[in-house]
């Protein structure tokens, strides 16, 4: 089994694969809706200046999320 860990550690160019969201209500939503779903792959494409928010690739979409809510995300490596 591959180690998990949270999106928000991913680091610019990483390709991941969503595993799990830790989170609940509402903000659960918005990650579902945003595309992060089991088994979806996520590229980490870049870092704001102090690091937060993160940018990432999903289902073809450049997303910006803070890392609050992108550390309640476990990824494994592609």
């Amino acid at each position: 089994m591959k180690e998990l860990k949270a999106l928000s550690d991913t680091m610019p160019g990483e390709v991941v694969t969503v595993k799990e969201l830790l989170t609940r209500g509402s903000m659960r939503r918005r990650l579902i809706d945003i595309g992060l779903t089991e088994n979806t792959e996520v590229k980490c494409v870049g870092r704001s200046p102090f690091g937060d928010p993160s940018a990432y690739m999903i289902r073809g979409a450049v997303i910006a999320i803070r890392r609050e809510d992108s550390g309640s995300v476990l990824v494994a490596a592609t």
